[in-house]
């Protein structure tokens, strides 16, 4: 799927509300890359890393009875890495600073997630129609 210009300005937005965000990434479920805004690293990389990390997520909230997978939040040395579900056909990754509000960050992704939900599959049955 080739990057859609509605995602873009849903992830350029999130950035703006969002302080210490470094980089915003939406991918399918499978691991192709649908928008970026991420510098200094090859975002065919991390589509395909959120992929591998969201099934993981999904196997373990399944084996505990926690249900589908909605989001996973990795904090590194120098930041965060979080994954969220938008839909079932693409997730929200986000990078953000060590120093972000983690709070703000969870509200206003899961927002987005819901908007670009939308704006996906919107998109998708728009080519099925064609």
């Amino acid at each position: 799927m080739t990057a859609l210009p509605e995602v873009l300005t849903e992830l350029q937005a999130l950035r703006v509300r969002v302080p210490h965000l470094t980089g915003a990434l939406v991918a399918s479920t499978d691991g192709l890359v649908i928008a970026h805004l991420v510098t200094d690293m090859e975002p065919d990389g991390v589509a395909a890393l959120t992929a591998a990390a969201l099934g993981v997520g999904a196997r373990l909230t399944d084996a505990v009875g926690h249900g589908g997978f909605r989001e996973l939040l990795v904090r590194g040395e120098r930041g965060y890495v979080a994954t969220y579900a938008a839909g079932s056909s693409c997730v929200l990754t986000l990078l953000a600073a060590a120093d972000a509000n983690v709070g703000r960050l969870n509200l206003e992704a899961r927002r987005a997630g819901t908007r670009i939900s939308e704006l996906v599959d919107s998109a998708l049955e728009r080519r099925r129609q064609l």
